[in-house]
This record gives structure tokens, sequence and C-alpha cells, in this order.
């Protein structure tokens, strides 16, 4: 159904993340057509701050569209929800505490397993559908690890529109039949999610699909954005918001950036100060080119050759996000980790039987990662930390030994 929500679009136009370069926000677009690098909406927001001088959502529905001033979407006709967003902190108590050798600190889950199609991308895709429907677009197509198709052909199917997804072979099962379930087209192909993207380009310019492709339109992170919105909803506004660490499981970094995006946001329109998270990068050893650039002091990341994990939403050779991703960590005082697989499984395991959290490998890998903080010295202790479970593991093989 439409969501009926109070409020209404305050975007302005789009920009561009690298150069500054404008584009009408009414137009269909992709990357900036001056440089290639990723387009960010932007909001009239000395327009908003005047209208809603402190935040005030209460009444609206427990959703994305809730915060419908600071999302693209100007029509609510195509404000359409299947219920994402707005998922809960879950505290893990102290078995989960000493299981990361960690009993002074606050852990917190952002249960992100909970959305529609069981993961974050729900966020990203049912903005990125609804924009491309409201432009007019007959056809959207991606490249996808696993559960970005899953989304993508959900939000297609409500809103009317094909769907294409192209994903590497090996990619799990289950998302592979959401896929088919949903009527999309499904593509398979030998090699990675690199790969499978040069097919979606190649077929797109032929066939005049629009490429949903991560931070290659617009939108996407914008609703990926929301979970940085609820995290300063649920920490209660103002300048002690935010929690001390967030810790973040990263392939194309959507999240991380769209997270980024919205503080500077809320921050311009008074909402909150100008605290921030550390922001922790978190990859598998297998297929980890922010982390390698974050240790090199880059500001882009180089292509990773012959990416392995089972972690499928971290096995992403190259994001064109990359010097965004480690703009947020470096800004923030942050840093990136890798992790192995083995680590993840035995994360998957302790998160299960410690707390009842079923997490994906990528959810898990940022449980893995919290040893390897403590012993570096990022934790000293005492500190709020946020670990994003971006997925439910119920969609993989789980580890049972």
């Amino acid at each position: 159904m439409a969501s009926r929500v109070s409020g209404r679009s305050h975007l302005s136009h789009l920009e561009c993340s690298a150069c500054g370069a404008t584009v009408p926000a009414d137009e269909v677009a992709g990357t900036c057509p001056a440089c290639g690098k990723v387009l960010f909406s932007r909001y009239d927001l000395p327009s908003l701050r005047s209208e809603m001088p402190v935040p005030d959502f209460a009444g609206r529905p427990q959703t994305l569209w809730r915060y419908r001033e600071l999302l693209p979407i100007r029509d609510e006709r195509f404000a359409l929800t299947l219920g994402e967003g707005r998922t809960p902190l879950i505290a893990l108590g102290a078995r989960s505490r000493r299981a990361a050798g960690l009993d002074g600190v606050e852990l917190l889950v952002k249960e992100e397993g909970l959305n529609p199609t069981g993961s974050f991308k729900a966020r990203g895709l049912a903005v990125a559908v609804a924009r491309a429907a409201e432009l007019g677009v007959r056809h959207v197509a991606l490249p996808s690890a696993g559960n970005a198709g899953g989304a993508a052909a959900a939000y297609a199917a409500m809103h009317g529109i094909a769907c294409h997804v192209a994903m590497p072979r090996d990619a799990p099962i289950i998302n592979q039949q959401e896929v088919a379930l949903y009527g999309a087209e499904l593509i398979l192909v030998d090699g990675l999610i690199d790969a499978a993207g040069r097919l979606i380009r190649e077929r797109a310019a032929d066939e005049g699909w629009f490429d949903l492709s991560t931070l290659k339109e617009p939108y996407r992170a914008e609703g990926k954005k929301t979970m940085g919105i609820e995290l300063a909803e649920d920490g209660g506004w103002g300048d002690a918001w935010c929690p001390d660490v967030v810790v973040y499981p990263t392939g194309g970094g959507t999240g991380i950036v769209g997270m980024w995006k919205a503080w500077a946001e809320l921050e311009e329109l008074g909402w909150i100060g100008s605290r921030r998270p550390r922001m922790v990068v978190v990859q598998a050893d297998g297929c980890a080119p922010i982390v390698r650039a974050f240790d090199a002091g880059a500001d882009r990341a180089e292509p990773w050759e012959g990416g392995r994990t089972i972690a499928s939403g971290m096995r992403v050779p190259a994001a064109i996000g990359d010097y965004l991703i480690l703009r947020a960590v470096h800004e923030s005082g942050g840093t990136a980790v890798a992790v192995s697989d083995g680590e993840i499984s035995e994360a998957q395991r302790q998160l299960a039987r410690t707390s009842g959290i079923w997490a994906a490998p990528e959810g898990a890998a940022t449980f893995a990662a919290l040893g390897h903080l403590r012993d570096s010295g990022f934790l000293g202790g005492g500190e709020q930390i946020v670990l994003f479970n971006t997925g439910t593991g119920s969609k993989y093989a789980p580890p049972i030994e």
C-alpha cells in the first residue's frame, strides 16, 4: 500500500560528490556526466529547517518513509512500502560481551535482517525503484551478490516494472530463487559481482535498462541513509545522540556513505550536533580492498584480484564509492579491519548461542572484528558500540558444527 505520511520531499538537485557538478533532479541520472563519480541527492535544507526546526515524526508510520522530507520521492503514490526500516537496536547481554572479550562496553546490534526480503538491501531498493518508477523508467537492472537482487525484484514487482538481475552462479540459492519468484529475469554469470556488473552495463546500454548498480545512481544511498537517521532518532537527537563506534560490514559501502551523508544533513538542519561515531569498515581477508587502502593511507582502493569469502555481500573487488567510504573512516577517526572466514563462522555460532541472533555472515563479521579492535587498542573500554547485522543468516547455509 502507499504510505500516507505528512510532509513533502525537499529534493532540490543532484550534485557530484567529487567535482561538484550539478544535475537537475528530475532527469533520469546515473553517475556524474562530467567526471563519472557518485551523484548525491541534495535537499533544500534551509526550507526544511524553517518548516521543522526540531525533528518531529510523531504519529508517522514505522517505516523509512517517515522521513519523507529527506527522501527523493515527490509523488506519494510512489512511496510504496513493504514495511522496510525502523529496525530495532538489540542490546547484547553479558554472555555475548564475554564471548567478544569485551565486558566493559555496551554492545548493540542494528538488526537489519528484519527488513522485507531479509536484509538491509530493502532500504536502498525501496527508494531507488520508487524513484525510477516516478521518473518513468520501465526496466531496471543491477548486478547483485545476492540480497540486492531479491530486494530489487520485490520492489519492481510492487511498482509493476521489469527487473533484470545478474548474479554470480555461486550466489546463495535462496537469493537466486527469490529473484525468479518475484518475476525478475535472473542472469547467472561465471565470476564475481564485477563480472555481473559488466554484463549489466552492456545489456543496459543495448536494451535501454536503467542501471541500479551500487552508487551508480543517486537514490539507493538515500534509502540506506535512513539507517543513520534512525540511529539519531533512537539516540534522542541533539548533541549527545551518537554511539561511540559503528562497526559495519563493507562491500560496495552504500550504507556507510549514506549514513555519513545523513548525519551531515541532520547537523545542517540543527537536529544533531557535530559528534560522530568512529566508523569501522569490516571486510573478509579474502576480499579486502578498502582495508588494504586504509592501511596504505590511500584515498582510493585498487581492485582486489580473485576475491574469496563465504560472506557473499562482501565479495566486492572494487567499489565506485571507495573514496567516500575511506573519507568517512578517516574523518571519523575510525579504522578498517579484515577477518577470516573461520572467524566469521565462529562469530555466527557465538552470536546465535549467546544472543539468539542468526546473523548473516556479513553481520557476523562485525562481531568477529571486535577482538581485533580490542587487541589493537582501538577500543579502550566503556564505549557504546553498534554492530550492523545486514541480513538474516537463514538465507545462507549455516555453520552447524
